[in-house]
């Protein structure tokens, strides 16, 4: 299948006033236009990133990606548009808005550019309904952030969503967002450099311990952003713990490393051996390349941690680069073994 990438972001060039056609609230996000190729990605007021015409020009975002050598490419929103702190009315108006913004973006080459939806993953109901009518569009695949206010991925509603998922074959992007903040976060990056990665590490932990996986079936296409955060590597502690206090941690039906198989994540950790301890704990069949494409944090050229690899074999590596992405995606590959 060549190299598939099944983490990058989007932002449209444009999109209408949210506070004229959704409500009048003050903090929507809006683009503030610096030039033909720049501008900044605005949350109300405040700064909330600087980003380039790679985030909605098809043009070069092919040019980056042949430079890379990557064939394909999942294309997923800027998770500042989830709108998982407004009313699920609000938030199903935005998802529309960015879903059919999505497929703008991606139609210049339908067939490397793929779509991941939205959608208001506040209410169950709407969000079935937004990711059913996105694939009627052509969208294949929907991301989610990792949680909704207090809710994490083991509340009931979603649970629902994600049965839905399953049911219809839906492979599913989660992806860390809306991370603590504090006065120790707010130095260095920090909130992105440690909270994304204990915000994923929390996600997977909920879907394990919340029986999440004893309740979807195994038909569940599911990914984790970042390599899984701090997962792989903190895996022997959760299962000390689950056996060494089974009165407080054993809340599901079997002990955690159990549930491995059940999820992949992506290969956004840079070094092979981290990468390594990615497959020596999850398999390499659960590993699939990521970019975080175009933003600063991601990696370039993508799937590079990969190909350093020097102790993966010739299929372990093939499967990383895109077999495993090509059976995530299921029925969507078809349009790549098209091209």
């Amino acid at each position: 299948m060549g190299t598939i990438d099944v983490h990058s972001h989007y932002v449209p060039r444009g999109w209408p006033d949210l506070s004229e056609v959704v409500s009048p609230r003050r903090d929507w996000p809006w683009l503030r236009v610096d030039s033909e190729r720049e501008a900044c990605l605005m949350v109300g007021s405040r700064e909330f990133r600087r980003i380039g015409d790679a985030c909605w020009n098809a043009e070069v975002r092919l040019a980056d990606m042949d430079a890379d050598g990557v064939d394909a490419q999942v294309v997923s929103p800027t998770p500042v548009f989830f709108s998982y702190d407004a009313t699920a009315s609000e938030a199903t108006k935005v998802a529309r808005i960015f879903n059919d913004l999505a497929l703008e973006v991606c139609a210049p080459a339908s067939d490397r550019l793929l779509p991941f939806a939205q959608v208001p993953l506040q209410d169950p109901d709407a969000a079935c309904a937004e990711v059913d009518r996105c694939l009627a569009n052509g969208h294949l695949g929907v991301e989610i952030g990792n949680h909704i206010g207090d809710r994490d991925l083991d509340d009931e509603g979603v649970v629902t969503f994600l049965q839905h998922c399953a049911d219809r074959g839906v492979p599913v992007f989660v992806h860390p967002w809306d991370m603590p903040s504090s006065p120790r976060l707010d130095r260095w990056m920090a909130r992105w450099i440690t909270g994304m990665p204990a915000e994923t590490h929390l996600t997977i932990l909920a879907m394990i311990l919340g029986g999440v996986f004893d309740r979807v079936p195994q038909s569940l296409r599911i990914c984790f952003a970042h390599g899984g955060g701090s997962f792989a590597f903190w895996l022997g502690r959760l299962e000390n713990a689950w056996h060494g206090r089974r009165d407080i941690i054993a809340t599901s039906k079997l002990p955690p490393s159990q549930y491995v198989g059940r999820f992949s994540v992506d290969s956004v950790v840079f070094e092979p051996t981290a990468l390594r301890t990615l497959v020596d704990t999850l398999g390499a069949d659960c590993v699939m390349v990521g970019s975080d494409y175009p933003y600063p944090l991601g990696e370039r050229p993508v799937g590079n941690v990969v190909h350093q690899a020097d102790f993966l074999d010739d299929d372990a590596r093939a499967a990383l680069l895109g077999g495993n992405a090509a059976r995530f995606l299921g029925s969507g590959a078809a349009k790549l073994r098209g091209r």
